[in-house]
């Protein structure tokens, strides 16, 4: 039955391992008959299968990841493996351009944790459709990227004195909180103050794309920008999200 195929014979050896004893010849054959799919979780298919399902939903291509998603299940891959990779995946590949993407795919975590196998397949299996379909960016991922290169480059500065709080008069004598601007109680609900620290000049790390939600952002960031540079009357607020 394994046909000279060495692999196929192990696992038969570990199907008939696992089998209730006694069996008869019947119920022996039954089981080992069908051939149990090459799957291995510590080696190379486990991270086969794991980049061929990524790669499906970066690509939009709702009917490759759930394919790839029932080969890991049916070849026995841990369905909370599944779960961490596919958010991770939520944050890195979608990120702002669908904010839902990562409570999708976190609620499919916390409905298998409740129901187990099989139900809670189910669940992973509507994420993996909903990330496949959601629009894709990597601006947060390329924005926290260049943030942490600024953080480390230059750690050792501080905050503007205007943004620190002042709980004792020598921090109010030094000019902690000193002409600080309350933004929501401003006219536009933006005060256009500078919050990085002084001696780094203002940097751009997230440019949202025009996909998705971030379409919406890449707006809203726009109309700040010319708040900021003293052109209201050029300014056009966004529109209303409803």
């Amino acid at each position: 039955m394994a046909d000279g195929d060495g692999r196929y014979l192990l696992n038969m050896i570990e199907q008939v391992h696992a089998l209730p004893a006694p069996v008869d010849p019947t119920a022996l054959a039954a089981a080992v008959q069908k051939r149990a799919p090459l799957y291995d979780k510590s080696q190379e298919g486990h991270y086969n299968h794991i980049s061929a399902l990524h790669k499906s939903m970066r690509g939009s291509d709702p009917d490759a990841a759930l394919y790839w998603l029932a080969r890991m299940l049916d070849g026995g891959e841990d369905p909370f493996f599944i779960a961490r990779r596919i958010t991770r995946f939520a944050t890195e590949d979608i990120g702002m351009a669908d904010p839902h993407a990562v409570q999708q795919a976190l609620a499919a975590w916390d409905v298998y944790e409740r129901l187990g196998s099989p139900e809670g397949e189910l669940a992973i299996a509507q994420a993996v459709i909903y990330l496949a379909t959601a629009p894709k960016s990597i601006g947060v991922y390329r924005g926290f990227t260049k943030a942490s290169a600024a953080a480390r480059r230059t750690g050792s500065l501080m905050p503007p004195a205007h943004i620190l709080n002042a709980p004792t008069r020598l921090m109010k004598d030094l000019g902690y909180g000193k002409d600080y601007q309350y933004d929501p109680d401003t006219d536009t609900g933006f005060s256009g103050a500078n919050y990085f620290p002084d001696g780094l000049a203002r940097e751009t790390f997230y440019e949202p794309t025009t996909l998705g939600y971030e379409r919406t952002i890449r707006e809203r960031l726009r109309y700040w920008e010319q708040l900021r540079n003293g052109q209201p009357g050029a300014a056009t607020p966004p529109p209303e999200e409803k």
